[in-house]
């Protein structure tokens, strides 16, 4: 079983990196903007650089997105007590694979099958 103390240190990690998923989603929504026609200002291949640039950026918010998911199914577990336990099996997950992903769901051996 986890300390309180060690719990804690997880819990302030976790809500540290949400804050950094809400900023980094900040600055990547001006990135998500629809690209405008406007052919006296961008020549075609910039508009294609633009559609890349956009798609990109759509698919870095899917990523933060989901790793949001994770931290702040994490933070339930936190408080329901289930922390540290795998979400399949219900055994202990090594605290190494914890501190490495605070977020971790699945112990080793479930997360390779």
């Amino acid at each position: 079983m986890m300390s309180e103390a060690k719990q804690q240190g997880f819990k302030t990690r976790l809500l540290a990196r949400l804050d950094e998923i809400a900023a980094g989603e900040a600055l990547g929504r001006a990135g998500k903007q629809v690209v405008k026609l406007d052919q006296q200002a961008v020549g075609r291949l910039s508009r294609m650089d633009a559609l890349q640039s956009q798609a990109m950026a759509q698919a870095a918010s899917r990523l933060r997105a989901g790793e949001e998911r994770r931290v702040r199914a994490a933070l339930v577990r936190i408080k329901e007590g289930e922390y540290g336990y795998c979400a399949e099996c219900g055994e202990s997950i090594a605290l190494a694979r914890i501190e490495h992903d605070p977020a971790v769901a699945l112990c080793i051996s479930c997360a390779g099958s």
